[in-house]
């Protein structure tokens, strides 16, 4: 008994260790003002703004919530926040054009280079190119599955989904899709995963382990351009953002058929979520504001004004 109590101590304490304690805070990327602001996610309001460089999107953060990244596409590079003192500590080369990444659990970062069709993997502690991997044309999304041993890459311009086996770094499937796939996430084991396409205005789940597609489906809603998403922590529910249709879709994760459409402000691009699904953020474009969603109700409960264009949310609560 007492041999038992032990190792579910000392369980708790590395998986404690593994997932560091939520800072209670969410970083938006600001395209048009060069900036990243830092919302406090216990009172919704803007607490800082960190000048980051030039054109920011993609936003993530390192595998120990310790540093935030920021994809700054003009600048070809990635830079790196320390979270204690909110400075830019460093800027890592990135290729050409870096929109979004995704971050591997061994802290790779894995980058979409829109203007060269590839997809980079660097090593944020040396600052080195591990490899660039050739994908389709105008690489966007970018999901690295939650045991790091898959990463995909969707393409707009040839309209897949590409496979990256990260054993290999080489593409080992290439799944065609509806026009113009955008975002991608997977479920929290990893079976399946999600893209949305913009122009053809679908959801697609995808079978990992059969590679294959398992379901597609139509967002009816007007005007919807499905952008961003986030899967719920029990798996049942995913949210999209609707890109000029205003408002985030809340779907079944299983048959895609709609439960509820939240409106949100304009052009909502990108999607942040709390650990326990409580509440999503969204970068509202074009409104400049970031909408804070409160997911019992789905009721949108709080706008709050950033900078110029959001582009890209990320949250640690």
């Amino acid at each position: 008994m007492k041999l038992k109590s032990i190792l579910l101590t000392t369980l708790v304490l590395a998986s404690t260790a593994a997932w560091a304690e939520p800072s209670h805070r969410a970083f938006v990327t600001n395209e048009k003002d060069n900036t990243v602001s830092v919302i406090d996610t216990k009172t919704n309001e803007v607490i800082n703004t960190i000048n980051i460089g030039e054109r920011p999107r993609g936003i993530g953060l390192s595998p120990d919530q310790k540093l935030l990244y920021v994809a700054i596409s003009e600048e070809g590079a990635i830079a790196v926040v320390n979270l204690d003192t909110l400075e830019v500590v460093k800027k890592l080369d990135a290729g050409d054009d870096p929109e979004t990444f995704d971050v591997a659990p061994n802290g790779n970062i894995y980058i979409s280079n829109e203007d060269d069709a590839q997809a980079s993997v660097i090593d944020p502690k040396t600052g080195e190119t591990i490899e660039v991997i050739p994908v389709g044309l105008e690489p966007e999304g970018v999901a690295v599955s939650p045991d790091g041993s898959l990463v995909l890459v969707t393409s707009e311009s040839t309209n897949m989904v590409h496979v990256i086996d990260t054993a290999k770094h080489k593409v080992v499937k290439n799944i065609l899709v509806a026009a113009r796939p955008r975002g991608l996430a997977f479920n929290s084991d990893g079976s399946l995963a999600y893209s949305s396409s913009e122009v053809g205005n679908e959801v697609t789940i995808i079978d990992t382990k059969t590679l294959s597609i398992i379901k597609q489906a139509e967002i009816d809603l007007p005007n919807s351009k499905p952008m961003d998403i986030a899967v719920s922590p029990d798996d049942k529910t995913i949210y999209v953002t609707t890109g000029r249709g205003n408002s985030v879709a809340v779907l079944d994760a299983k048959t895609l058929e709609m439960q509820a459409n939240i409106p949100v402000g304009k052009r909502v691009w990108g999607l942040g979520m709390t650990r326990d699904g409580s509440r999503l953020y969204t970068a509202d474009g074009v409104s400049g504001t970031v909408s804070v969603v409160d997911t019992a109700t789905n009721k949108n409960i709080k706008t709050i004004n950033v900078g110029k264009f959001p582009w890209g949310v990320v949250v640690d609560d």
